[in-house]
């Protein structure tokens, strides 16, 4: 009755967790309908942008959540700090290109990388952590390596746009495993490391009459503001549907935006989808439908097993409970029985 109780009262917080996650990769999968509307500012000057609004809005909840304790807790370790720095800069390739490639016509190749993203992040756990595949795992990652072959006859060249996304993001995911800080913590530091090269690009570009900033009036100047918001938010939106859900839960919901992306590339931006383009596309969906089902698959199984033990557990422990309470009889019975007098005065 109880396990039934608890199951009860955290159906909110599962509901509230589902939400939040869809959230944030609704916004992540809209979000190439943003970055057109700061043109004619180009990627690199929407980039370092980014950079410094979203420092600013991250200190902002920094302050008002009264969360700085990390911080000299993280200048006293320099391997970590070293670690933040690649990730930064690797999360700076991943948003620059991402912008580019919206601006530049090419939402359904970039949409591409963040669908492959997750058999990157298998073939790089292989070769670099030595990780084991299940039979499925590696039948979908020789799936995503055909496609690869097949988008890159149909464009006559690799799709090195998606490939930098997809390693790159990767790659960041790789290091921010290692760092093991909260997502506000880590988007704080991060952008604090990029934030005065940034900061002095913004600069260089104003005194050379380059920025847009100012010169295309205060609606360009808020939205480029706001690249603070489009950036923090949904990372705010991810790190309160990750304690409330499963794993299985949001490995499910991370093709959400790679899906709107796709489908905004198509409808709204009009792109070209050419037979070979749907094929390789087709492939690595297939190898992510296969990819899914093994999780969920082995997520059953491991579920089942942990209440097969808890079960067994649960079953021997009257009788452990009982041998206990017999023999605790059997030592105070004797203990308490009169053995023989030692020989003393009478």
């Amino acid at each position: 009755m109880k396990a039934d109780g608890d199951q009860r009262a955290g159906l909110p917080a599962q509901r509230a967790g589902l939400l939040y996650g869809i959230g944030a990769y609704g916004m992540w999968g809209l979000v190439p309908l943003y970055w057109p509307l700061l043109e004619p500012a180009g990627a690199m000057e929407i980039l370092a942008h980014r950079m410094v609004w979203s420092l600013a809005f991250v200190a902002i909840g920094l302050l008002v959540l009264r969360r700085w304790g990390w911080i000299p807790e993280l200048i006293r370790q320099p391997r970590k700090l070293g670690l933040i720095a690649v990730a930064a800069t690797t999360i700076s390739l991943n948003w620059g290109f991402y912008i580019w490639a919206v601006n530049s016509g090419r939402v359904v190749e970039a949409s591409l990388g963040y669908f492959i993203n997750p058999l990157v992040t298998i073939a790089m756990g292989v070769l670099l952590l030595k990780e084991r595949l299940r039979p499925a795992q590696w039948t979908a990652v020789f799936i995503a390596l055909a496609a690869v072959l097949v988008l890159a006859v149909g464009y006559g060249q690799p799709p090195w746009i998606s490939l930098v996304l997809a390693f790159s993001f990767a790659t960041y995911g790789l290091v921010k495993k290692k760092i093991n800080i909260g997502g506000l913590e880590s988007l704080a530091a991060e952008t604090a490391v990029l934030f005065l090269p940034a900061l002095g690009y913004l600069v260089w570009l104003g005194t050379s009459g380059s920025a847009t900033f100012g010169s295309e009036g205060t609606g360009q100047m808020a939205l480029l503001a706001g690249t603070g918001v489009v950036t923090a938010l949904p990372l705010i939106c991810f790190g309160a549907a990750a304690i409330r859900v499963p794993l299985s839960t949001l490995g499910l919901l991370q093709y959400l935006a790679p899906v709107f992306q796709f489908v905004l590339g198509i409808t709204y931006f009009h792109e070209a989808m050419p037979p070979e383009r749907w094929a390789g596309f087709s492939l690595v969906w297939l190898a992510l439908a296969i990819l899914t089902w093994d999780a969920l698959r082995n997520a059953r199984r491991t579920r089942a097993k942990a209440l097969r033990l808890a079960a067994e557990a649960a079953a021997t422990a009257p009788a452990t409970a009982t041998a206990t309470t017999v023999a605790a009889s059997t030592s105070a019975s004797t203990s308490a029985s009169p053995g023989p007098r030692e020989p003393g005065p009478r």
